[in-house]
């Protein structure tokens, strides 16, 4: 039996998500308010349309009330990385979930094991470390709660074979495998860029030509947002340089905003 997704936030994550749900079936989307769920309908309308064959044949609804989710299975949470906002979507989540629904996290840096005890449920909590652009991303780091039962596990993994990715497990660790070893890289990036006076492109070009990588540090910081950079440089003991917190009290957090290493 098909799992029935409802995924929680409105922002690059959550559409990306609720866009790949589609090979599940129908799909909910809960946003925030009228203008997010606006914003919502639109980001995921143009992602469809750019998976072409790949979408699925569900649909996705996109609503600001709760109720409207009460028939899922998976409740995936995809909010801004601070505990308190992710608390209070799973106590918004238990005012309609039936008692066997799966709860998962999209948390890049929080531990899974603390959201799933607060959740108040954490033997069906799992940690779904999707990234971002989730129809073109293949991987999901898949943690677990010691609490959460074979059951869920396994439910787990059968989702994200559904939705056509590889779940790789990971340990409850804060940023898990990728963001763990990504960042420190990252951030020697910019280290470098202040002690040689580099252009960031140059950098950038070096590391694409050199290292095989699809794209340059800096450009994937911009991309990734500067302030969410930091907050996830917080969380694995890799703190932002200086440099990014200067842009970062600027303003200028990388794409979202039309500045960062590069104007956009």
């Amino acid at each position: 039996m098909p799992e029935q997704i409802a995924v929680i936030g409105s922002g690059a994550i959550a559409c990306g998500l609720a866009a790949v749900a589609t090979k599940t079936g129908d799909v909910t989307l809960l946003a925030r308010s009228e203008e997010s769920a606006e914003r919502a309908r639109a980001s995921i309308e143009k992602q469809v349309g750019r998976m072409g064959d790949e979408a699925g044949p569900g649909t996705v609804t996109v609503t600001t009330d709760v109720a409207d989710t009460a028939s899922a299975t998976v409740f995936v949470e995809a909010v801004a990385e601070d505990a308190a906002i992710k608390g209070e979507v799973f106590a918004t989540i238990a005012s309609v979930s039936s008692d066997d629904a799966l709860w998962a996290t999209t948390t890049s840096s929080l531990s899974v094991g603390e959201l799933a005890r607060a959740s108040g449920s954490p033997e069906r909590f799992v940690g779904l470390h999707v990234f971002n652009p989730v129809p073109r991303m293949a991987l999901i780091e898949l943690a677990f709660p010691d609490e959460a039962t074979e059951a869920t596990r396994e439910r787990a993994a059968a989702l994200c074979e559904a939705l056509g990715k590889t779940a790789v497990p990971v340990p409850d660790l804060p940023g898990f495998v990728v963001n763990r070893l990504l960042f420190p890289y990252l951030f020697s990036a910019v280290d470098f860029l202040d002690q040689t006076g580099m252009d960031p492109a140059d950098v950038d070009e070096a590391m694409k030509l050199g290292a095989g990588h699809p794209m340059g540090p800096l450009a994937l910081l911009d991309f990734v947002g500067l302030d969410v950079s930091a907050a996830i440089g917080d969380e694995i003991g890799s703190p932002a340089p200086a440099r990014v917190q200067a842009l970062i009290a600027e303003g200028a957090l990388g794409r979202k905003s039309g500045r960062g290493f590069y104007d956009y």
